[in-house]
């Protein structure tokens, strides 16, 4: 994911829509390439995406306000998943969400005001038989039942 943006996001978005060829619902791919470019879909994105769609500015910010993985500012450097789904929560879960936010200074659903991290809710990973879970920068960590767990993810989050 690239923070730094080099091209006109106009042109960023007549690419990737290219690159999705004649495909029927070429939305939704869109929108997650250009996250995974910019880091975030914001105003400028969904403006330039519904130009080149032909769709209003409504129709796309449904979209990006539907979808939870779609996040409307830049996420912090590293980015913690943590799953708020039945499983986990049954399992602890809430007491660990809580000591985790504790521990890594930053509240669900915020990015810490250094840019070193972003908390976010996810809704099940799939890993439920070994909960509570999360994603660090997209790889998966379970069975986070103490505080050696939490204080692994804090590590991997402090490189």
């Amino acid at each position: 994911m690239t923070m730094e943006r080099r091209e006109p996001v106009e042109a960023m978005v007549a690419r990737l829509l290219a690159a999705q060829g004649e495909r029927r619902g070429a939305l939704l791919p869109l929108l997650h390439d250009l996250q995974e470019e910019l880091g975030f879909v914001g105003e400028e994105t969904v403006a330039a995406v519904a130009a080149a769609m032909n769709l209003s500015r409504a129709e796309v910010h449904g979209v990006v306000s539907f979808y939870h993985d779609f996040r409307k500012a830049p996420a912090g450097r590293h980015v913690v998943k943590y799953c708020r789904a039945e499983s986990c929560r049954s399992r602890g879960g809430v007491a660990i969400e809580a000591a985790l936010a504790d521990r890594l200074r930053v509240t669900m659903g915020e990015t810490r005001a250094d840019g070193q991290v972003t908390l976010e809710p996810v809704y099940c990973l799939g890993l439920c038989a070994i909960g509570p879970n999360a994603l660090v920068d997209g790889a998966p960590v379970a069975r986070i039942d103490d505080a050696a767990a939490i204080e692994r993810i804090a590590a991997r989050v402090a490189a």
